[in-house]
């Protein structure tokens, strides 16, 4: 089995955050992996599967995924094009180049750059990486909850897993994890920001949702559309899969104070999952009952994300406090 491209992250301990629940807080620190967030795990996977003998490898996205396959693509010795819409930051478009790939702007938001990703892959004869719908992007994710189960020890398991939803990839790695770890009675808090949430709509529902628009400053979040295994782990009876959202303002909050007490700074689209904490989301369901009031040790996943600064995070600020 070749080497995997991920890092084993740390297993950190919050002490604010566990004040806050009144339960042990572990964060998975998915911001140190090399490409900066979680995606580099099954990026990797699915690159060392389907990419050995490729002239290049193709890939849509308005960041973390693009970093992956960049960074992945430059370790494997093959070519990277990564089409980003006109939405990303100048800072990431900087940040792929500096990767050695190719940035091509197209469109507006994720779904025309992916358009244009799935032109590329006919026409110049590509391997597509797709940004989190594929069954090895989810094998390559579960991983994360491998680590947590080695960290952990036999005995101990996570009261829930709080995670942040974009297209749902995190999220059925995650659920793939729990399965391998036998842990599938562990609930999933699934956090999205008002305005990228696909998946909060679909739950909604009952059906697969197609957005308007993202008008979420989370741009990592953007998906218009949750991928369709996501939206039937949501209906799983076996699974407790709860769909939550937050503000923007919320997910910025989570964001600044995350780097006041964790000193780390992460993206918006990480905010969401870190808000429920934050904003006592966690709280207000364990007093409706949806989450156990005696709270076993609640797992965060940091996702992280290479597309915030603190320039960045200033633009954010005025744009949201305004």
């Amino acid at each position: 089995m070749a080497k995997p491209f991920h890092l084993n992250t740390p297993l950190l301990e919050s002490v604010g955050m566990s004040k806050r629940v009144g339960t042990t807080v572990y964060l998975k620190m998915e911001n140190s992996q090399p490409s900066g967030s979680f995606k580099i795990r099954g990026i990797g996977h699915l690159c060392q599967q389907l990419a050995r003998q490729s002239k290049g490898v193709v890939c849509s996205s308005g960041g973390n995924a693009g970093m992956a396959a960049a960074y992945v693509a430059r370790k494997m010795g093959v070519p990277a094009t990564i089409v980003v819409p006109s939405s990303s930051p100048q800072l990431v478009v900087q940040r792929l180049q500096d990767q050695g790939a190719t940035v091509k702007i197209t469109g507006r938001v994720w779904d025309d750059a992916n358009a244009e990703a799935l032109r590329l892959q006919e026409t110049e004869g590509l391997t597509y990486v797709p940004p989190f719908d594929h069954p090895l992007l989810w094998q390559g994710h579960a991983s994360v909850i491998a680590e947590v189960a080695a960290s952990l020890g036999p005995g101990v398991k996570p009261g829930a897993v709080l995670v942040s939803v974009g297209g749902g990839g995190l999220l059925c790695g995650v659920v793939r994890g729990l399965k391998d770890a036998g842990w599938t009675d562990v609930p999933i808090v699934a956090m999205e920001t008002a305005g990228a949430d696909c998946f909060n709509a679909a739950v909604k529902a009952g059906r697969l949702v197609t957005l308007d628009d993202i008008t979420s400053e989370a741009k990592c979040l953007g998906a218009k559309t949750v991928c369709k295994k996501a939206f039937e782990y949501s209906r799983c009876s076996e699974l407790t899969i709860i769909s939550e959202l937050v503000t923007d303002q919320q997910a910025l909050s989570a964001v600044q104070t995350f780097l006041d007490e964790e000193r780390v700074l992460v993206e918006m689209a990480c905010g969401a999952a870190l808000a429920a904490v934050y904003s006592g989301l966690v709280r207000r369901l364990q007093d409706e009952g949806r989450l156990p009031a005696l709270l076993g040790p609640l797992l965060v996943i940091v996702c992280g994300g290479s597309s915030i600064d603190m320039e960045q995070l200033t633009l954010l600020k005025h744009k949201l406090q305004a």
